[in-house]
């Protein structure tokens, strides 16, 4: 991917610091994988190897941690925006290109999920075919996907949007980007997917804009989220050790 727009590394990560249609317009002119760490994942960078490659080597990430932007911009003169994954995607199903038949190629985690996804699409003027979407198995610790492989091969989408869980997503879109026979967009944007569908709890624009997203959904499932959001505030203790550089890894 070519060089180009402002970057910023936190915990040795490269965030675009931009806005959606910049972030979008970079990956879709030359193909690459866009990743959407969220605080519950980006604290395992010390400890999760493969998490750790797939952040290191996508082509950028968006700053969507509404806590890391917190601790950044009271630690540094160099302040960033948060850019969400729900308003990158919002930006993205709006853009003529996407919206093409064929355009897009979704990998969701369920059945349940794909429908509600293409039933959402269609609602929106994006139909969707059967060939266009793939349910993503459970992956073990090394991703192999065959299946998926031949699949968007044969469709050669545009883009190719990962709807799938932090940690998992982020492996995948670095196997599909070293694997595959030409060069898509790939958006990791994870749970947006689920908010805009239905498949999770709706969340307002305004909640959005004020990086409130993780409160909705713990409301919404306290079991579920309840204490993943809580283990996460332990990021802001490796944003204060680290801050730019990418922490020590633990065996």
């Amino acid at each position: 991917m070519a060089e180009k727009g402002r970057f910023q590394k936190i915990l040795g990560v490269r965030f675009l610091v931009g806005n959606a249609q910049e972030a979008i317009d970079l990956v879709s002119r030359d193909g690459g994988v866009v990743v959407v760490p969220a605080a519950p994942a980006l604290k395992n960078l010390a400890h999760d190897h493969g998490y750790r490659e797939a952040l290191l080597e996508a082509d950028f990430a968006i700053p969507d941690s509404a806590l890391m932007v917190l601790v950044w911009n009271l630690l540094q003169r160099d302040r960033i925006r948060k850019l969400s994954g729900l308003k990158y995607l919002r930006a993205l199903i709006e853009r003529p290109d996407f919206r093409k038949p064929g355009a897009s190629f979704w990998v969701m985690p369920s059945k349940t999920s794909m429908y509600r996804t293409r039933a959402w699409l269609d609602a929106i003027g994006i139909p969707t075919s059967s060939q266009d979407a793939y349910v993503a198995p459970i992956y073990g610790g090394e991703i192999q996907d065959a299946e998926l492989l031949q699949r968007i091969d044969e469709r050669r989408p545009r883009h190719v949007v990962l709807g799938l869980g932090g940690g998992t997503q982020e492996r995948l879109g670095l196997y599909l980007k070293r694997h595959l026979g030409y060069h898509p967009a790939i958006h990791c944007i994870g749970a947006a997917v689920a908010f805009l569908s239905g498949d999770q709890v709706r969340i307002p624009r305004w909640a959005d804009s004020l990086g409130l997203g993780w409160m909705f959904r713990s409301v919404s499932d306290p079991k579920r989220y309840g204490s993943r959001y809580w283990n996460a505030r332990s990021l802001a203790p490796l944003i204060l050790r680290y801050r730019d550089r990418l922490p020590e890894i633990s065996s």
